[in-house]
């Protein structure tokens, strides 16, 4: 019998969307045979719905972040009395405006459904609560730490990024048997190896000069304008490849800075080759989240972090500064500094980037999906599986 597969994720920024794709990309590679959807759920719900969840996320990314990171801690608080009634408004609120979601969820029979945000997945513990749904769902978070509002139960299997976001949830009450440590699910095209000469190459860049990359995101956020003008400041001949996602008005205005001697620059708008442009490049200068973080281990990158948002990314920027894969930039004043004195060393570059190849985890996806397909069975060895993740 056809398995049948629910992705589903919330366009809350890019992240999530892409971890959802990358295990479509790994099923539909892996089990042609499935049936397989992956499905973003802000496009199950109405205009207002959107612009109050999503839309205002980036709103706050980018004009009040430090409001953002409050609300992300005061989120991560047990409630006094051991029952959150903030909690239930939430919910009754979120279900009322996701019921194309619950209908899609009950209309026929699912399988399975993996969850690359927390939304869909306390969507559907909440009507296995009640009796009204009995799909199994894991979640797969997509950040290096854990946060309460990750941890909807029932569900059958949780993946995180690190060991400490495992910690984090079994204090949540997550029983330690239903919690694997994966990674977080990257493209599938980051396990392939690929030549950085061969790829400097093929995009037209210098083989014996250093490339930085600078990243804007999906949605090309933050002071992409200013990091750009430092970068060009760096005292050691490099190349700027510097990619502006959908910000096409500031892809326009980088384009007519003056790229003074000796630098080289690239600038891009948004492209589907990003492993590529990583593949070939020494440095990524970025905010540290947990999709980008993972792509750039993934390729032995290491990552100069600017602006991290409050909350989650700056836990996110924690995690590679202790690891020793990372160097952090509190200020653009200095940004060009500190890039001149770590090319200047390369013998700290080369430490920093065998420490990002040391806990990059490129096989996230692959170790998502075999997992979760092991627990709704069908062979012999997907249920020894399945009894060995409980």
């Amino acid at each position: 019998m056809t398995q049948r597969i629910l992705i589903l994720s919330a366009s809350v920024g890019a992240g999530h969307l892409r971890a959802a794709q990358a295990l479509e990309l790994v099923l539909r590679e892996t089990h042609p045979g499935a049936h397989v959807e992956n499905v973003d759920v802000m496009q199950l719900t109405n205009r207002l719905f959107r612009r109050l969840y999503a839309r205002s996320y980036l709103d706050l990314v980018n004009r009040a972040p430090h409001v953002l990171g409050y609300l992300y801690d005061l989120l991560d608080r047990p409630s006094k009395s051991g029952k959150n009634r903030g909690d239930r408004l939430r919910q009754m609120f979120e279900t009322m405006n996701l019921k194309r979601l619950i209908h899609l969820l009950q209309r026929q029979p699912w399988d399975l459904v993996l969850n690359t945000h927390f939304l869909p997945a306390e969507i559907i513990a909440l009507l296995r609560q009640q009796g009204r749904l009995k799909v199994q769902q894991v979640t797969v978070t997509t950040d290096f730490e854990t946060h309460k509002l990750w941890v909807n139960q029932p569900c059958d299997h949780y993946f995180t990024a690190t060991e400490e976001g495992a910690a984090y949830l079994r204090h949540w009450g997550v029983p330690a048997g239903d919690i694997s440590v994966t990674g977080i699910p990257i493209h599938p095209e980051f396990v392939r190896p690929k030549s950085k000469e061969e790829l400097r190459v093929k995009h037209g860049l210098a083989p014996d000069r250093p490339v930085v990359l600078q990243l804007a995101g999906g949605f090309g956020v933050g002071p992409i304008e200013q990091t750009y003008r430092s970068l060009l400041e760096v005292k050691v001949p490099l190349q700027v490849v510097a990619v502006c996602g959908k910000n096409e008005e500031t892809r326009k205005k980088l384009e007519r800075v003056p790229v003074p001697a000796p630098h080289q620059a690239r600038v891009l708008g948004f492209t589907s080759e990003i492993d590529e442009w990583m593949g070939l490049a020494d440095l990524v200068v970025s905010k540290p989240g947990g999709l980008t973080t993972s792509e750039s281990l993934a390729r032995g990158l290491v990552m100069v972090i600017l602006n991290p948002t409050p909350g989650q990314e700056t836990r996110n920027s924690d995690y590679l500064l202790e690891n020793g894969a990372a160097i952090k930039v509190n200020s653009l004043a200095t940004l060009g500094w500190k890039v001149t004195r770590l090319l200047e060393d390369p013998s700290r570059l080369a430490a920093l980037r065998a420490n990002a190849s040391r806990i990059a985890r490129p096989r996230a996806a692959h170790d998502v999906v075999e997992r979760s397909l092991a627990l709704i069975g069908g062979k012999p060895e997907s249920r020894l599986l399945a009894r060995s993740l409980k």
